[in-house]
């Protein structure tokens, strides 16, 4: 067992036994002081290809589809403020398609994303997501969604699969009264969770370490098997890997939003009011679509399609996992919050 586990291991999640209540109609549009002095820090891979892009970047080299075919009729130019209007014209159905398709040799270069800078800033482009969930009483969520223009899927057995094109992931801490208590790390088709206190820091604000090509979030450096979805071993046949290469600060590029459970609307933070609204409400994939007659074993693919926005990742958890039973170690299983009702 790894030392950060063992130490998460001590103090079990549900004593904290925080009970918050449903969002008020009257939330404030204010994102407290401690969502950011409390924000992670993520640890790119030294040999990641693919880094944080700019979200408008992505739509500015796609085409919508639906079906293979491009959707006549689009708002022109596609931007952040106008991209839920194409919930109109394919709803669920809508791709954001690369021109050349996902199999383009050479790939482009914005494929590639901006390496941060010196500062952990990635200059000209936000990839970054702040949405916070106030539960009432005291009880907030913050979370931190990152993005990447595109997703290097893993080697198994000399094959690789899980290839697409736009790529979310994202990290949650759960406050009480204004101090962190746990944080979930996105890993695939599930995640781990941990005590705050357990985690590696630099001063206050938690490390996350980004997968080299998937970009699955781990809270420690090192190599990491999930064959079991939830599991984070030691080794085994799906590996992830982890270094600290380049020290990514989300929050100096960032649009901030609150988010309402009770409505399930989204509101621009102040007094960051530039942050585009439209582009929360998209039902849509950001990238392609698998391509026709791709070969598939056990649901598997070489390319796969692109994935779902923010607000598809449960913004509204009842436990820090976005799934319960809140899975946090092997065999064990805490709850952070007790059911709202």
């Amino acid at each position: 067992m790894h030392l950060i586990q063992y130490l998460a291991s001590l103090i079990p999640l549900s004593l904290l036994n925080l009970k918050p209540t449903l969002a008020s109609s009257s939330q404030t549009t204010i994102i407290p002081r401690y969502v950011y002095d409390y924000a992670p820090l993520v640890w790119l891979h030294s040999q990641d290809a693919y880094k944080p892009s700019d979200l408008q970047a992505q739509l500015d080299n796609t085409t919508p589809q639906v079906n293979w075919t491009s959707i006549p009729n689009t708002p022109t130019p596609l931007t952040l403020d106008n991209l839920d209007q194409l919930n109109n014209l394919g709803n669920t159905s809508v791709y954001l398609t690369t021109h050349g398709g996902i199999a383009e040799s050479p790939q482009p270069a914005w494929w590639g994303g901006i390496t941060p800078d010196r500062d952990g800033r990635i200059e000209n482009g936000t990839g970054c997501a702040i949405i916070v969930v106030d539960h009432g009483k005291e009880n907030v969520d913050a979370f931190y969604f990152y993005f990447y223009a595109y997703n290097k899927g893993d080697r198994v057995f000399g094959r690789e699969y899980g290839d697409h094109i736009g790529d979310w992931e994202h990290n949650m801490i759960r406050f009480s009264k204004g101090k962190p208590q746990a944080m979930w790390f996105s890993q695939h088709a599930s995640g781990q969770a941990f005590r705050y206190k357990a985690l590696e820091k630099r001063g206050q604000r938690p490390y996350a370490y980004s997968a080299n090509g998937t970009h699955a979030n781990y809270a420690i450096k090192g190599q990491h098997d999930h064959t079991i979805p939830g599991l984070n071993l030691p080794t085994g046949f799906v590996l992830d890997y982890t270094n600290k290469g380049f020290l990514w600060d989300p929050t100096l590029n960032a649009y901030a939003y609150i988010y309402n459970p009770k409505s399930k609307t989204f509101t621009a933070a102040d007094p960051d009011s530039r942050s585009p609204v439209g582009w929360l409400e998209f039902n849509g994939r950001w990238g392609d679509a698998r391509p026709r007659g791709e070969k598939t074993i056990f649901g598997e693919a070489k390319y796969m399609a692109g994935p779902n926005g923010p607000k598809f990742k449960v913004l509204d958890r009842k436990h820090v996992c976005p799934s319960s039973p809140c899975l946090v170690f092997p065999f064990r299983t805490w709850d952070v919050l007790e059911p709202q009702h």
